[in-house]
């Protein structure tokens, strides 16, 4: 029997996933070329980040027909049984047949064979189980269970997290933010020419893409329905693919004309492109990155949209940095945990161990503290992460701030503002500190935090 396009595809990014720390995105983007049918390149999309998101949930359900626990089975036999019983319990759309066989199929494939009669019959039982297809899986979790352990469950993340989530943001925020990190994140654009937007827009319906208006941005995007990085205004420069919050961040950096800017974690160069446009010709960025081949994936965008005035640079942004001091801006737009983007980077919240916080903490701190060294007197220092945890971002900003009580954490609302669209507000994208801070579930976005730091 055939093997579906879609299907093969999935599977192999998942293992791939699994087995070398890979990253669905990056692999998708790689496998779902321009000979991939529309319909597959979807099909493909939705099992192996759905199969992300659910897959504590789905070894919840399959423990119930297997003899041995989940983690004892060969990769390949449970990911043929994770995308089967994927497609049975949320793909209305796909018939039960192909979902059953094509998984056995696949174990076939994998050099499995032996193990594909049972996948065969675990997925015909779950399909006869009235409470595997339905809503009700809360009632097969023991009455006595903790909250964060039934949470976890029903919403497929690790315990550890949601007990985080739970104490910080409380019952009713956190099962929302559960909820928006199982649901596929919004695809959103930068439109490097702000007043261009409507053109734009236009231009990428004419590629059969869904456009609609960004939330917060007036120079911002959303798209649906196909792959824009084929459109005519991403190969023309024209946008870049990127969260609307990651856009406001690099608003927050305030660059203008002729000024020289440091962004010292610049990969994948979204920020970077919006500095170097804001600073002009006569402008200069400095764009630095530890790993060679990120520093490639920065100038394939600048070449992309046509930009000159940035300069790249190796750098490791945790030890002191052989610039003078004198930038007018600095962006550490921090490595971190990334469990702001848990809609969009489902593997992280498997990887994620409660000591990389640690040390996350220590790096940052290091990067925060070479920053604010590296400023002119009159100079600004943003300090950003995609990440939700208060260790990786005011605790940084206070650990550094401690070493250096000449800077002060100011409000950005009023260099935000000229950005964002009439009807929204600043107000709700800051706290009273002075923090911007996004929230996945109450934003629409990524969840973003930055401190927008001067000299007092």
């Amino acid at each position: 029997m055939a093997i579906s396009a879609a299907r093969r595809i999935a599977f192999e990014v998942l293992r791939r996933v699994a087995a070398e720390e890979a990253y669905a995105a990056d692999l998708l983007y790689a496998k779902l070329e321009p000979g991939i049918k529309k319909a597959d390149a979807s099909l493909a999309t939705e099992l192996t980040l759905g199969v992300l998101r659910w897959q504590r949930l789905l070894d919840f359900l399959l423990q119930r027909y297997l003899q041995r626990p989940c983690d004892q089975l060969d990769l390949e036999v449970l990911l043929a049984l994770r995308l089967g019983l994927y497609q049975l319990r949320y793909l209305d759309r796909v018939p039960q047949h192909a979902a059953i066989d094509e998984s056995v199929e696949l174990v076939k494939r994998a050099r499995k064979s032996s193990a594909a009669g049972m996948v065969n019959a675990v997925l015909r039982r779950a399909t006869a189980d009235a409470r595997i297809a339905g809503e009700d899986v809360d009632k097969l979790i023991p009455a006595a269970t903790a909250l964060e352990e039934r949470l976890g469950i029903l919403n497929s993340h690790p315990t550890w997290l949601v007990a985080r989530w739970l104490g910080s943001f409380g019952k009713e925020r956190t099962t929302a933010l559960l909820k928006a990190n199982n649901r596929p994140a919004p695809l959103s654009c930068a439109v490097l020419e702000e007043e261009a937007s409507e053109r734009v827009a236009d231009l990428l319906r004419k590629s059969g893409l869904g456009v609609t208006p960004g939330r917060w941005l007036r120079g911002a995007l959303q798209i649906s329905g196909g792959n824009a990085a084929t459109s005519e205004a991403y190969r023309t420069g024209q946008i870049n693919l990127q969260d609307e919050a990651s856009q406001m961040v690099a608003h927050l950096v305030d660059a203008r004309d002729s000024q020289t800017i440091l962004d010292a974690c610049a990969a994948p160069g979204g920020k970077t492109t919006i500095l170097a446009r804001a600073a002009g010709p006569r402008g200069r960025v400095i764009a630095g990155d530890i790993h060679e081949h990120r520093l490639r994936i920065i100038q394939q965008q600048l070449t992309r949209t046509g930009i000159i005035n940035v300069s790249l640079v190796a750098l490791d942004a945790t030890r002191p940095l052989a610039f003078s001091p004198g930038f007018d801006r600095v962006l550490i737009d921090a490595p971190c945990s990334g469990t702001g983007t848990l809609s969009r980077n489902a593997e992280i919240r498997w990887r994620l161990k409660p000591e990389d916080l640690n040390e996350a903490q220590r790096s940052q701190t290091a990067m925060l503290r070479n920053a604010l060294r590296s400023a002119g007197k009159s100079g600004r220092v943003v300090y950003s992460t995609c990440s939700l945890e208060p260790d990786e971002n005011e605790n940084v900003v206070a650990a550094a701030l401690a070493e250096a009580p000449e800077w002060q954490v100011i409000s950005g609302r009023a260099i935000l503002a000229p950005h964002l669209r009439e009807a929204a507000s600043a107000e709700k994208l800051f706290e009273s500190g002075g923090f911007f801070r996004t929230f996945p579930p109450e934003h629409g976005t990524d969840g973003f935090f930055a401190a927008v730091l001067a000299r007092g």
